[in-house]
């Protein structure tokens, strides 16, 4: 397999906790917190830069009562019952064509642990394009102390015109393909592929979906076998059984799980964020984010496509 170091797809610079957040481009909330309006910052000592490239600038909360300050570190902490910080950084794309990217952020107690977290996707940057943003911290630990600083933890980007879909407007394919966020247990994982018909048409199914790996760069993973059937890795998951033809009328849905598990023995463990998706020969493929992390086991199975009966 070709190993090579991680450089983000995008520049994200300038990453900002701020006295007062929202304006430009607000992203959402890791709680699901109504942004709030106004943006401004309180510029810090600048930060050696993290290992991701992103340097911490400044601090700040959102308005509603006093907020205290940390000792001996000059930011703001908050608790559960008083102001939510919020964090802003600037995202460039450095991409040939539009991207759609995904930041999750860390929300951090003056001990540095992460406190709660944020998830924000900014779609179709521009290539060359610059873009703000701003996320507010989810819902705190009962009892926490505060929060004193921000992170940004992962970025993961996919071409704009292979970003999945779990809602919105219906693409033009008539279907929209998305991954859940799986499940995982004595290191077992198993992550879910859906599809709807959100067309107009009946779209019928027969097989497996074709699955392609790819690594933090996009590159193609080599070294890893992709099997049809889940029982090939594990049974009792769902995702085994023979392939049987589907005609999914407008507003049904189909699921296939993709099951592998993450051991690590002798050699170098396999980690491949990214999984192009064909959910039948002639579709157009969608990028998913599975994060199979596969250890040294260099195998994936995919299961059939199944009918998700409507509950």
């Amino acid at each position: 397999m070709r190993r090579t170091r991680h450089t983000l797809p995008a520049a994200l610079a300038g990453l900002l906790l701020l006295t007062a957040c929202g304006t430009e481009h607000q992203g959402a909330a890791g709680g699901g917190a109504t942004p709030t309006a106004g943006c401004g910052a309180r510029p810090e000592a600048p930060a050696p830069p993290a290992e991701d490239g992103v340097t911490l600038i400044g601090t700040g909360l959102t308005g509603g009562p006093a907020a205290s300050t940390g000792p001996g570190t000059g930011t703001e902490s908050v608790t559960g019952d008083g102001p939510r910080p919020c964090a802003a950084y600037s995202l460039t794309s450095r991409e040939a064509e539009p991207f759609t990217y995904t930041v999750t952020l860390h929300f951090l107690s003056e001990a540095g642990e992460a406190m709660t977290s944020a998830e924000d996707t900014v779609p179709a940057v521009a290539p060359g394009a610059t873009v703000r943003r701003t996320v507010t911290a989810g819902d705190l630990p009962p009892g926490s102390a505060g929060i004193a600083g921000a992170k940004v933890v992962k970025v993961r980007s996919v071409p704009t015109t292979e970003a999945p879909a779990e809602g919105g407007a219906c693409p033009p394919s008539g279907v929209r393909v998305y991954a859940d966020r799986g499940d995982a247990a004595m290191g077992l994982r198993v992550v879910g592929l859906h599809l709807e018909n959100c067309g107009t048409a009946t779209y019928r199914l027969d097989g497996h979906p074709r699955v392609e790996l790819r690594d933090e760069d996009h590159d193609r993973v080599e070294g890893v076998t992709v099997l049809r059937g889940g029982e090939a890795v594990a049974t009792g998951t769902g995702a085994d059984g023979p392939a049987r033809p589907l005609a999914l009328k407008p507003g049904e849905r189909a699921y296939a799980g993709l099951v592998w598990r993450n051991t690590a023995e002798d050699g170098a463990p396999v980690n491949a964020p990214y999984a192009r998706v064909w959910a039948k020969p002639g579709a157009a493929p969608v990028t998913v984010t599975p994060e199979l992390d596969l250890g040294t086991t260099g195998r994936l199975g995919v299961g059939p496509w199944k009918k998700e009966e409507s509950g």
